[in-house]
């Protein structure tokens, strides 16, 4: 695996700790990784040290904070790469006003308001494939990643990426914006936005270590190897009924409300074969149970896909983080999608709100090692003798009547795919 060489500034500020934790993210999916705290030995001298490592590295991560501009070491660090000829991916720690002059040739990778390690993963993996620069930014243009920018520029590597220059045949509109690629659906005057998930590998699951686990998480690394598209949000009452005519949910004083009250089988024989004879081609799906975690957590890893604490302010859940408990809820139902922050991929609600159906069957425990593409397992079921009509389908995110620790990411369930209940949604996938 590539070697990767953080440079920093060691000030104790923000930016010091998102170089410990880069350092962190990057290790655990294989990456070497030098930073001078953690890879300096006592009587080591620091400029040939850092020549060495520099030396021996394939990439190196600029963490971009306030103090880098008065560091001689950051300043000649890079320098040095830049000689070597090693690329340079800066990472923005925090907002600055006017980026030093000696980094403005090169793109930066903004995580001044929230982590996306995948975009860092793909970020080197690319820049090291290709033997050179990020492209760079317009001048005026530093601090983040442009709106307009092409996927491509931002994640070199991502199979199976839509072209930036033709949007999906089923799109009303479609382009790119902070969070990524987006393409608009729109039914009987109702629109739908998905957003494109490219491919990668994730740790599925969760560490014994977490609070609220269960024994079925298994953690285990996934990887997805064709990207697909995810509506932004679970499917509204207002895009059932323009697809169904009919609105079942429970709470219905507005249209931008879950639909809840719909099975499994509701989805599949009646919803998904409408839409898709509605729109020839359209492919439309549930997610597989991998393909929500995967986008759920959105490159991030421990228990939710914000920063902080839970807290009533970022998810709809009742109670408190391991019992649920009527009355202790911020709204005691569902509230309208979009309510709460997206995750960093334009994700509403993925925790809490509604449990969201996925395609696959239950698995009581995952496997443990790794996999590629994990699908539906209704298969074995049937083969097993069991009716598939009454096979246990997979629901994830728990829910505004759950408690905290249901709406973590790894998070999971089984239930009947005739259930109705007004706690239960879906949310729609697109491709192959």
């Amino acid at each position: 695996m590539p070697k990767v060489f953080i440079s920093y500034a060691r000030d104790g500020s923000h930016g010091e700790r998102l170089a410990v934790e880069s350092q962190q993210q990057l290790q655990a999916v294989g990456f070497a990784v030098f930073r001078d705290v953690t890879g300096l030995k006592p009587g080591d001298v620091w400029f040939h040290k850092l020549e060495g490592e520099l030396r021996d590295s394939q990439i190196v991560v600029l963490v971009v904070s306030e103090k880098i501009r008065y560091s001689k070491w950051v300043h000649n660090e890079c320098t040095m790469a830049e000689k070597l000829g090693i690329p340079i991916i800066p990472v923005l720690a925090e907002q600055l006003e006017v980026l030093p002059v000696w980094l403005l040739h090169l793109q930066v990778l903004d995580f001044s308001k929230g982590t996306n390690w995948r975009a860092l993963q793909d970020a080197i993996t690319g820049a090291i494939q290709h033997k050179s620069q990020i492209k760079p930014f317009s001048w005026g243009s530093l601090l983040g990643l442009r709106e307009n920018a092409a996927p491509q520029q931002i994640a070199p590597l991502s199979a199976g990426l839509p072209s930036v220059s033709a949007a999906p045949f089923w799109a009303g509109d479609a382009g790119n914006d902070k969070y990524g690629r987006y393409a608009d659906l729109t039914v009987e005057g109702v629109t739908q936005r998905f957003r494109w998930i490219e491919p990668g590998t994730f740790w599925m699951g969760s560490p014994e270590s977490e609070n609220g686990r269960r024994d079925n998480e298994v953690r285990h690394q996934v990887t997805l190897t064709k990207g697909f598209w995810l509506a932004d949000t679970a499917c509204t009452q207002a895009l059932w009924k323009a697809v169904m005519d009919e609105n079942p949910a429970h709470f219905q004083d507005n249209p931008n409300n879950p639909v809840e009250q719909v099975s499994w089988n509701d989805v599949q024989e009646f919803f998904l074969h409408r839409l898709n004879r509605m729109v020839s081609g359209l492919k439309a799906r549930l997610p597989t149970e991998a393909e929500w975690e995967y986008a759920c957590r959105a490159g991030t890893t421990g228990a939710f896909n914000f920063m902080g604490e839970l807290s009533l302010s970022k998810v709809n859940y009742n109670g408190t983080w391991d019992k649920a408990e009527w009355g202790k809820g911020a709204l005691q139902r569902t509230a309208p999608v979009k309510s709460y922050t997206p995750n960093h991929w334009g994700l509403y609600e993925m925790h809490g709100n509604v449990w969201e159906w996925c395609q696959d069957a239950w698995q009581e425990k995952l496997l443990a090692k790794p996999v590629t593409d994990p699908q539906d397992v209704a298969g074995s079921d049937r083969q097993a003798g069991a009716g598939v009509e009454r096979v246990r389908r997979v629901v994830r995110g728990g829910s505004w009547r759950n408690a905290g620790g249901n709406c973590r990411f790894a998070s999971r369930t089984g239930l009947t795919p005739d259930l109705r209940d007004n706690l239960l949604d879906f949310r729609l996938a697109l491709g192959y």
